[in-house]
């Protein structure tokens, strides 16, 4: 039978039946499992691989234990080597983990029954049960694992955990696990049960350099090993597990004590009496005694490396790391914090601030690399009084708004714009009405339709909710994750409050999530490590950039635009702020949760982001008003300020907005200019006065999803708006604002680029032919001859409304204004007129500035000449100087020579080669002028004035150089 050509004809099953039953081909009998497996030649294959693995497995163990230590040499112990982690200079020591380790024997009769009993009810309950290695143990923590793809990890026994730690390393290999299995089960028939639990307890790593249970009491709790109660052995229990983080993480390690208690109780090795005394005890560590430079940062390295290589070698190894550190910077991050805390210390509370914060967390990263530069984990790590060893930049807090540019930079990617628009109006976003959900705006305000680069640069809440809506949940999410955020797993817990810091995240990937937005949609992942050597100079491993392009460069640069221009958040945070720097572009943005639990500022320049969070470790409440910009922000500020320094400015680029030709999306003012007079509100006429008029643009309010699908925002317009679940709500909402709007006799706080309420459909009823005045001048008459300088005048002038006021110009210059019923003049002193023929025009008006004007021409012969000349000069501001926003408004200050001839000023501003007058006064023959300038934007300006005379004389003022900030 030719079983090789049966196997290429695809018939081996067939063929194999019909050999072993005897059948010739084309017999047909029915074919079982049974049938195949217990046939002679199924039976001789089995038997030949079993005896293959067999002799595989005996060799694997023999090689495998050919080098393995001789357990009757294992309390021989190597010399440690010291351990050094260096700066990103590799110049500066940080932390020197040396050899002076704390290691005190002590044998188990010594010990209270629960230290010995804690950790065997967290480690190995099964410990005086099996020979060194549990089998269920291997089959989850090798086999399985490795089956799933997973790394090696679990599983091991106590006797295996005292392998791994005193005698082997803790390499993650399955030879390495061959290599612990084996000297387990030799140290399991070499010493007793106890012999091994003591030496296990006299040789684990408890974290601190402490090695033993003696020294780990000696260095947490200041006593001996012989004294601890039960509450403290189970927290020496705890720590085995991972020194470096719960020695660090005093949140964690209690909840682990809690798990070391409670496996006790079930056991069977302490009552319930016991077990609630132990919890209920007050646990005090001793603090640290180690010098350390940015210690937070230090264990934060040590944490990671120890996960990787294990504690024994980070602990002893010899090790050179080399890390990402900025030791300048990180010495600025710590002199901002400890002058913000000396300057807002509490003198009632010395372990909190004025505002009711007593700590402060600060991380700044090179977006360009992702690497840490300066870390601060809390404000004092020796200070316990505030959990100074908890590192808040790990820890999960609640962000408040400084998470609302990802929600927005999701909502740039589906169509919307800056400039597109949403209505912040009290909204109630639940579908239970019983429980309903409206946020409010930290300043309890509405502003209408607003712009979305005005929302989120004012941070207001109800836009950002519905922004989350528009974007999509599970959008601004997925993002999160691509921009490296791992705490954001339970959506449904936080929903449309996302925007608001209804999640929690921490402050070291929110630092570098914002670097995405600062390197333009590029994300470069946490980085704390350059480069680790061990103890010959073999490098371990080595850092290599990574970079991946998570967020479109143009939505990123329009994040960027918005949270740079100050102007955005002026409306609420005031022109002159601490999210800001003098003469350089920077993006902030701030974030305060409701209850004052956390505030943020977060800010960026293309190659520096810092984040900082300020508040409680234990997650009390700051005081009302402890806000991100109040609090936070001048931590941020001064670190930024002075990192920063005279390094060359950076610029953000400019966004390209796109035209979607939606007017909702590209912020475009919807109906038809309208013509208002001032006065009264109305329509203006062609009789209202020109400098009462000005022009509005009325539209009409509905919400965003009335116009667009937010689902297609770029496609066509709904034909049935009310199938959005939110459409009701939304638009019912905005239909009551308007109502009340248009009722109220006042202004709104509306940032107003669109004229609120409904246009107005009657018309100017004040200034009407039938209101205007009637002027007539009889003397002087027209062409007469004055022979003297002095004027005086018969006015025939009457109002229906009643005279406000008559003025008097000459030549077109402003003479003088007399109110009341006695608007003539007498005598009137004109000696700054030169001889000729001069005009005089009365203007006489009412109090809604219905005018009437009159002129004549007189002949001034006079027997001598004025003085013509004269000066103007601008006394203030003086040269170079440089003005904030506090300054304004403020007074120019014009100093005239001979002011009598001086009919006029004008006050001009010069930006480049643009001039632009800002307002004329008439001097009336005073020396001193002043002239009140409003706040022009940030720049370098040249101001100047030009004086014209009464004869038509024009000098030219000093020119002065300002800097306005």
């Amino acid at each position: 039978m030719n079983f090789q050509k049966s196997w290429k004809d695809n018939n081996f099953k067939k063929t194999w039946h019909q050999h072993k039953i005897g059948k010739t081909p084309g017999t047909k009998e029915k074919i079982t499992w049974k049938t195949v497996l217990f046939n002679p030649l199924t039976l001789k294959l089995v038997g030949i691989a079993f005896l293959l693995f067999l002799i595989f497995s005996v060799g694997f163990f023999v090689w495998i234990s050919r080098d393995l230590p001789n357990p009757n040499q294992l309390m021989e112990r190597q010399i440690s080597q010291s351990t050094k982690i260096y700066d990103r200079t590799g110049e500066n020591i940080l932390y020197d983990i040396h050899g002076d380790e704390q290691r005190t024997m002590i044998e188990l009769k010594d010990l209270p029954n629960y230290v010995k009993w804690s950790s065997i009810a967290i480690e190995d309950k099964d410990f005086y049960h099996h020979k060194g290695i549990s089998i269920w143990g291997i089959i989850r923590g090798v086999v399985w694992q490795t089956i799933r793809g997973q790394r090696v990890q679990g599983g091991s026994t106590l006797t295996q955990q005292f392998v791994k730690n005193a005698i082997l390393t803790s390499e993650r290999s399955v030879i390495r696990k061959a290599k612990e299995w084996i000297l387990s089960y030799k140290l399991e028939k070499k010493f007793s049960k106890d012999e091994i639990l003591q030496m296990y307890l006299n040789e684990i790593p408890y974290g601190s350099t402490a090695y033993g249970v003696e020294a780990a009491a000696r260095r947490y709790f200041n006593i001996s090993a012989k004294d601890l109660s039960l509450a403290q052995a189970a927290v020496l229990a705890a720590l085995p597990q991972a020194p470096s983080y719960y020695s660090t993480h005093r949140d964690a390690l209690i909840g682990r004590q809690r798990k070391v208690l409670s496996n006790m109780l079930e056991q069977g090795y302490i009552t319930e009496e016991e077990e609630e005394k132990a919890r209920n005890e007050e646990i005090k560590l001793a603090p640290p005694q180690a010098n350390i430079i940015a210690p937070h940062f230090v264990m934060y390295v040590k944490e990671i490396l120890t996960e990787k290589y294990g504690e024994k070698t980070v602990e002893q190894g010899g090790l050179k790391i080399y890390t990402t550190l900025d030791l300048y910077k990180q010495t600025i991050a710590e002199e901002a914090v400890n002058i913000w805390w000396e300057k807002n210390k509490d003198p009632k509370n010395e372990q909190s601030t004025t505002l009711g914060a007593g700590n402060a967390s600060l991380v700044s990263i090179d977006p360009k690399t992702g690497q840490i530069l300066a870390m601060i984990g809390s404000r004092d790590y020796f200070n316990d009084e505030i959990d100074g060893q908890v590192n808040v930049a790990t820890a999960p807090r609640q962000p408040g708004s400084s998470l609302k540019p990802l929600v927005y930079a999701t909502l740039f990617t589906k169509g919307f714009t800056p400039n597109s628009i949403l209505y912040d109006v009290i909204t109630n976003f639940s579908a239970d009405k019983n429980k309903p959900y409206e946020p409010k705006n930290y300043n309890f305000k509405e502003y209408g339709p607003i712009q979305i680069k005005k929302a989120l640069g004012g941070s207001l809440n109800i836009p950002a909710v519905k922004a989350t809506y528009l974007a999509g949940l599970d959008a601004v999410v997925s993002l999160a994750e691509k921009f490296g955020y791992t705490t954001l797993e339970d959506k449904e817990r936080f929903g449309l409050s996302f925007a608001l810091g209804g999640a929690e995240v921490k402050l070291l990937e929110h630092t570098n999530a914002y670097g995405v937005f600062a390197r333009e949609g590029k994300y470069h992942p946490i980085a704390a490590i350059l480069k680790v050597e061990d103890a010959s100079g073999k490098i371990l491993e080595e850092w290599k950039p990574e970079e991946k392009d998570v967020l479109d460069q143009n939505v990123a640069r329009m994040v960027n635009d918005v949270l740079s221009d100050n102007s955005n958040r002026a409306y609420i945070f005031g022109e002159y702020n601490t999210l800001t720097l003098p003469s350089r572009p920077v993006a902030a943005k701030t974030g305060t949760t409701n209850d004052y639990r956390d505030a943020w500022t977060m800010g960026y320049t293309p190659s520096l982001v810092t984040g900082v969070w300020v508040g409680n470790n234990d997650n009390s409440k700051m005081k009302s008003g402890a806000s991100g910009g109040s609090s936070a922000a001048p931590i941020w500020n001064y670190y930024m300020k002075k990192v920063l320094g005279d390094t060359p400015v950076e610029e953000f680029k400019k966004p390209e907005i796109p035209k979607t030709g939606k007017p909702i999306l590209d912020g475009e003012v919807t109906g038809a200019p309208v013509k208002i007079d001032k006065i009264t509100g109305l329509l203006a006429t062609e009789f209202t006065p020109p400098e009462l008029i000005e022009e509005k643009i009325y539209r009409e309010h509905h919400s965003i999803l009335y116009y667009i699908d937010k689902d297609d925002p770029l496609g066509p317009a709904p034909t049935n708006p009310g199938k959005d679940p939110q459409f009701e709500e939304w638009e019912s909402r905005i239909q009551e604002w308007a109502k009340k709007l248009a009722a109220s006799s006042t202004d709104s706080s509306i940032i107003n680029f669109i004229a609120t309420g409904t246009a107005p459909t009657g018309y100017d009823d004040v200034h009407l032919p039938e209101n205007k005045p009637t002027v007539k001048i009889n003397q002087p008459e027209n062409n007469s001859v004055l022979t003297e300088k002095y004027l005086t005048t018969n006015i025939l002038a009457e109002a229906k409304r009643g005279l406000a006021y008559v003025r008097y110009y000459i030549n077109g210059n402003l003479f003088i204004e007399k109110s009341g019923n006695f608007f003539n003049l007498d005598r009137q002193p004109i000696d700054f007129l030169s001889g000729g023929y001069h005009n005089l025009k009365v203007q006489a008006c009412d109090d809604a500035w219905n005018c009437a004007e009159a002129s004549v021409e007189f002949n001034l012969v006079a027997p001598d000449e004025p003085q013509r000349d004269f000066s103007a000069t601008i006394a203030w501001p003086v040269n170079g100087l440089a003005l904030s926003p506090v300054d304004f408004p403020a007074n120019i200050k014009v100093e005239i020579d001979n002011p009598a001839g001086v009919a006029r000023v004008e006050v001009i501003l010069r930006q480049g080669e643009n001039n632009q007058t800002l307002g004329q006064f008439y001097p009336a023959g005073q020396a001193d002028n002043a002239f009140l300038w409003r706040k022009p934007e940030p720049n370098q300006y040249i101001l100047y004035g030009k004086a014209y005379g009464w004869n038509g004389e024009i000098k030219t003022t000093n020119e002065v150089p300002v800097i306005v900030n």
